[in-house]
């Protein structure tokens, strides 16, 4: 446990500066996405209720404060192996809640416009936006968030006292 803690506490900022271009790409959509959310019933509540989430309500605007909160913190770059985390696990829930029944032709939502409408290659088609955003953030856990962000500031503040 004691690894585990020391692993978050200690985030590398000596990576590039243009990891900020990984972090304004998935902070920016997990933002947006988040007050889509709240914006429109039919990609919160309505789309949680279609998909048979569990307490469509509550699910909804937890997911949409966690994309807020959480996409200004990749954005700034602040705390940034933290909300790896759960964004990390966000997506994987949201394949699995979307694509399986994709993939089986059992979608509730309306399928995609045009061909590969079912099966797996349109899951593969319909997946890249959650397999972009697992793999940024998992690359952003590996390597922090580089050396323009809030982690690396504070990192350069404390070392500096002691």
């Amino acid at each position: 446990m004691r690894n585990i803690m020391n692993w978050f506490r200690n985030t590398p900022v000596d990576g590039p500066s243009s990891t900020l271009l990984l972090r304004l790409m998935a902070g920016g959509v997990f933002f947006w996405e988040g007050i889509l959310k709240f914006v429109y019933v039919n990609q919160g509540i309505g789309r949680f209720t279609k998909l048979g989430m569990p307490f469509p309500s509550f699910t909804a605007d937890f997911v949409g404060v966690l994309e807020i909160v959480g996409g200004l913190l990749v954005l700034s770059g602040f705390l940034t192996r933290l909300i790896a985390v759960p964004f990390v696990i966000e997506m994987i829930v949201a394949i699995l809640s979307t694509k399986i029944s994709l993939y089986l032709g059992t979608f509730p939502l309306p399928l995609p416009s045009s061909p590969p409408q079912v099966g797996i290659w349109a899951v593969l088609h319909e997946v890249r936006s959650e397999y972009a955003q697992i793999l940024t953030m998992l690359f952003l856990a590996i390597n922090g968030p580089g050396r323009c962000s809030i982690d690396a500031l504070l990192k350069r503040c404390t070392t500096k006292e002691t």
